[in-house]
């Protein structure tokens, strides 16, 4: 939903001819993804993208506890749970985790301080990004994250962009990835 947040009042200094001209200020509320994660059963991290800054200790401090928190729950559970002001989602797919945290802009959060985000829509997303991974690798497992880990944060690159979603058209993300491929195969076929 839109709403409005600032009206701005310009006006001259000379007083008999002074032009008022109001601007309203119009701002989407969006909560942005603050971390993705890709987990495996054992609670390794495979893959951490982070939209926010956090210092090195504080991110092996949350990595390590909120992966600790989803691999104990149940699968009778929700996949959402709130930790540290981070509205987590997370998902299994065969032996891993895919974890999103977000937590909310200023404007989004209201007086409760309460995150609004949508959880089905990042579970959505969640999904999307499987299927879009899926669809590239054949069938996404561990071992492909972890020896085409460029190709995984250029795939999650072309769907995230600081924190918001912007792509979700697996044809779309799937293409760009062909074409970076198709180059690098060129510049190997150069220096042969």
């Amino acid at each position: 939903p839109l709403s409005i947040i600032d009206r701005v009042s310009l006006s001259s200094k000379e007083p008999p001819t002074s032009l008022t001209v109001q601007i309203f200020v119009i701002k989407k509320k969006i909560s942005m993804i603050s971390f993705v994660l890709m987990v495996n059963k054992q609670g390794q991290t495979r893959l951490s993208k982070y939209y926010q800054w956090l210092p090195m200790e504080e991110r092996v401090a949350l990595e390590s506890e909120i992966i600790r928190k989803c691999l104990s729950r149940s699968e009778l559970q929700c996949s959402f749970l709130e930790y540290r002001g981070y509205k987590v989602i997370y998902r299994r797919y065969a032996s891993l985790f895919f974890i999103v945290g977000t937590r909310p802009d200023e404007d989004v959060v209201n007086i409760k301080g309460e995150n609004k985000e949508n959880e089905l829509g990042l579970l959505e997303f969640i999904h999307n990004l499987v299927e879009t991974m899926d669809k590239w690798a054949g069938s996404i497992c561990e071992l492909d994250i972890m020896y085409q880990l460029e190709e995984v944060h250029f795939i999650l690159d072309e769907m995230v962009m600081n924190g918001y979603v912007v792509e979700t058209c697996k044809g779309t993300t799937l293409r760009v990835v062909e074409l970076l491929e198709r180059e690098s195969r060129k510049g190997e076929a150069m220096f042969k």
